[in-house]
C-alpha cells in the first residue's frame, strides 16, 4: 500500500534529536541561528507552534472587542478559535478554487467598519499572490497576516515584505519538519517586542514532551514504510478499526483539553536545536524534485479530474488533492489498487456570522466535500504514479469539466 502520510525527516535527524535530549545546549545561540537563517533576522520570532505565535500576535495587536478578522474560509479550526478567544469575530472569505486565493469581490463584500485584519492561508503548497490583498488592506487600513504552514519553500518565500505577520510551521507533517516549532516574521518592532515579552513569561515545555514526540514519530515513520504499513492496515481491517481515522488522529497537533494552556509554552532546547539543523541542512533540491513530480502527476491525470489550484502560479505540491463527484468510491477503487487516498482533512470551513448568511463560503465548502488527497511524495516511484493515474482513468467517467468557479457541493441543498 502506498500510504499518504510521509514525514519529511531522515533517520539521522531523528537520531540527532534523541541525542539532544540529554545534552546541555546554548539556548541563546540556538535562537540566534534560527533567526539568522532568514534575510531579516531582526523580525524573526521562533516559538513552539504557529498557534502559539498566532495567539501572541492578537494579544499584542490589542484590537477592540468585536473587531472583525477576514480569514481564508478554509483553515484549521484552531485558527478562528484563537481569533474568537481574543474577543474578535472571524469572517470567512471564499477562495477561488483554481488559484486558492481569497476572492477579492468577497473581501469587498465582507468588509465592514469593524474589519481590522485579514488572514490569508497558503494551502496545499500553493503560494497565493499577496499584492492584491496587500493593496486592498492598505486601502482600508487593515493588518495582514500570512499563514504559510503549508507553503514553506525554504528561502524561496519569506512572505510579502509589507505583510504585518508571516507564519511558518515545522510541525510533524510539514516540509523540513522538526516535529514541532514555528517561526513568525513580525514587521512592527513594537508588536514584536510585546510578543517576545509575553512569550518570555511562558513556562518552558519539558524536554520529556519532545522526547515523547520523537519516539512517536520515529514509530510512525517506520510504520509508514510499505512492508510494515501493509501489515498495519491488514491488522486494522481484521480488528475492524478505521486505519484512516487512526492516521488522521496521529497527525493532530494539540488534541485534548487545555488547548490554550498547552500552546502557551516556550519551545524546549532540543526542539530549537532540531529547528536549527533542519533549516540549515535541508536540501532545497528536495523541493524542486517534489514540484517536478507534482507537475508530472498533473500531466498524467485525465482531463476529467480537476485539481484545486490548477491555475496557481507557484505550487510546491505539499499535498496532492483532486476533486471527485463520489469521493468514497474513488478512495475505495484506489485502495483496491494499493493506494491509500483519503477525503479526511484537518481543514474546516469557517461559518459566516449568524447575521450575515450571504457570506457563506460555498466554493470552499464544495471543494472540501469533494477533495480526495492522493498518496504522493519523493518516496513514490514514477511507475506507481503512472499506475495511480491509470486507476483513476479506468473509473466511470466524471462529468464534463466545468470551471471550478461554478463548483457546487454534492449536498448543496442541505447546506442552505
Amino acid at each position: 500500500m502506498w500510504v499518504r502520510m510521509r514525514f519529511d525527516i531522515g533517520w539521522s535527524d531523528l537520531a540527532y534529536g534523541m541525542a539532544c535530549i540529554g545534552r546541555i545546549l546554548d539556548r541563546r545561540r540556538l535562537e540566534w541561528e534560527v533567526r539568522h537563517y532568514w534575510t531579516q533576522p531582526e523580525q524573526i520570532f521562533p516559538c513552539l507552534s504557529v498557534r502559539t505565535g498566532f495567539d501572541l500576535f492578537w494579544s499584542a495587536a490589542a484590537l477592540p472587542a468585536g473587531s472583525e478578522v477576514l480569514m481564508t474560509a478554509l483553515t484549521i479550526p484552531d485558527m478562528p478559535r484563537i481569533v474568537a478567544h481574543h474577543g474578535l469575530t472571524p469572517v470567512p472569505v471564499d477562495v477561488d478554487p483554481e488559484t486558492m486565493a481569497p476572492r477579492l469581490e468577497m473581501l469587498e463584500k465582507a468588509l465592514t467598519p469593524r474589519t481590522r485584519a485579514i488572514v490569508v492561508a497558503h494551502l496545499f503548497g500553493i503560494l497565493v499572490p499577496m499584492t492584491p490583498v496587500i493593496q486592498f488592506a492598505r486601502q482600508h487600513g487593515l493588518l495582514v497576516l500570512e499563514d504559510c504552514a503549508q507553503g514553506f519553500i525554504c528561502r524561496g518565500y519569506e512572505g510579502h515584505p509589507e505583510s504585518d505577520g508571516v507564519m511558518f510551521s515545522f510541525g510533524p507533517i510539514k516540509t523540513a519538519t522538526a516535529l514541532g516549532g514555528a517561526v513568525l516574521r513580525v514587521r512592527d518592532p513594537d508588536m514584536l517586542r510585546q510578543m517576545q515579552q509575553r512569550h518570555a513569561q511562558y513556562p518552558r515545555q519539558p524536554r520529556r514532551a519532545y522526547f515523547k514526540r520523537l519516539l512517536k514519530y520515529t514509530t510512525l515513520k517506520a510504520a509508514c514504510s510499505r512492508p510494515i504499513c501493509d501489515v498495519v492496515i491488514a491488522t486494522c481491517r481484521m480488528a475492524e478499526w478505521d486505519h484512516d481515522q487512526i492516521i488522521s488522529n496521529a497527525a493532530r497537533g494539540f488534541p485534548g483539553p487545555g488547548f490554550f494552556q498547552r500552546i502557551r509554552h516556550q519551545p524546549p532546547d532540543p526542539l530549537l536545536a532540531m529547528m536549527v539543523r533542519r533549516l540549515w541542512t535541508y536540501e532545497e533540491s528536495r523541493l524542486a524534485e517534489r514540484t517536478a513530480r507534482g507537475e508530472y502527476l498533473s500531466r498524467l491525470l485525465p482531463a476529467d479530474w480537476q485539481r484545486p489550484g490548477c491555475r496557481a502560479e507557484k505550487h510546491s505540491y505539499w499535498v496532492f488533492p483532486i476533486l471527485a463527484e463520489d469521493p468514497p468510491g474513488v478512495i475505495a477503487a484506489l485502495a483496491r489498487a494499493g493506494f491509500d487516498a483519503t477525503n479526511r482533512s484537518s481543514l474546516r470551513v469557517i461559518p459566516p456570522p449568524e447575521d450575515r448568511p450571504e457570506l457563506d463560503p460555498v466554493l470552499s465548502r464544495a471543494l472540501l466535500q469533494r477533495a480526495v488527497f492522493l498518496p504522493f511524495g519523493l518516496e513514490m516511484p514514477l511507475r506507481a504514479m503512472r499506475r495511480m493515474a491509470e486507476v483513476l482513468a479506468s473509473l466511470d467517467r466524471q462529468p464534463p469539466p466545468r470551471p471550478l468557479q461554478h463548483l457546487t457541493p454534492p449536498s448543496l441543498s442541505a447546506v442552505h
